[in-house]
């Protein structure tokens, strides 16, 4: 591992250790050195190659795992992750279409179905009256059978009665929207921003609690410009990339 020899020598005391280390295999990994399955020495060859303790290596591979770019495999050693998804920040996300475009199998599984009154906030954005009737729905997504995504979205039940009904573990819900109901997504509102688990989230997504996850505030729109859903998307942090095209320089 001569990249290891090498790259001590850039080693500052300005920045701690265990973060240059960590940059340094990610550089291995970034430029192809280290490919997705590749094994990593143990921590205590790593910590004879940097010269450090293993505390501080320790410390290092922690940050890299939680970023999801290494993965510990109990009694096996610890090993270079699988790429991360990339998610196109700007635009309409339909998941299932999307998986099986990268070559994956979706899936999912309903945590949550019910039929109550809309709160007033959520009323407000979807323009109903408060106290309508509306479906609540937590939706676990996965890719290859691993749980990978949170839904949590309301949707009015006037305009698509009857929704439980219909198979929403293996079907899209935009499809069943588009098929079902004649409501195609049109256009959507949304916002991202870095969240940590809670125990619920963690507990359906597989992660520890705290772990990083990617929170997708979303507000969809049907062609005529009517708000029909309103959800909350939470991506794990170590499976999802969210990309966007650079746009103009903003004066």
């Amino acid at each position: 591992m001569a990249f290891a020899e090498r790259s001590i020598k850039r080693f500052t005391t300005a920045v701690p250790l265990y973060i240059q280390i960590a940059e340094t295999l990610l550089d291995e990994i970034e430029s192809g050195a280290l490919t997705p399955g590749d094994r990593l020495p143990s921590e205590r060859e790593l910590s004879e190659l940097f010269g450090v303790n293993r505390m501080t290596v320790r410390q290092a591979l922690y940050m890299l795992e939680t970023q999801g770019l290494i993965i510990r495999r109990q009694g096996s050693g610890t090993y270079v992750a699988e790429p991360k998804i990339e998610r196109k920040a700007d635009r309409v996300f339909p998941f299932t279409r999307s998986m099986q475009r990268r070559g994956y199998v979706p899936g999912a599984k309903v945590i949550l179905l019910e039929q109550r009154p809309v709160e007033a906030a959520v009323a407000r954005r979807l323009q109903l009256p408060v106290s309508a009737p509306a479906y609540y729905i937590h939706r676990l997504r996965l890719i290859n059978r691993e749980p990978v995504m949170l839904e949590r979205f309301i949707i009015p039940a006037d305009r698509f009665p009857a929704l439980e009904t219909h198979d929403l573990e293996s079907r899209s819900l935009y499809e069943i929207m588009e098929t079902e109901y004649g409501v195609t997504i049109d256009r959507a509102w949304q916002s991202l921003e870095a969240v940590s688990a809670t125990e619920y989230e963690a507990k359906w997504l597989g992660v520890e609690r705290r772990a990083p996850l990617m929170l997708e505030r979303r507000l969809s729109f049907d062609r005529d410009g009517q708000p029909v859903e309103h959800g909350k998307d939470l991506y794990r942090g170590d499976r999802f990339r969210f990309v966007t095209e650079v746009a103009p320089l903003e004066i």
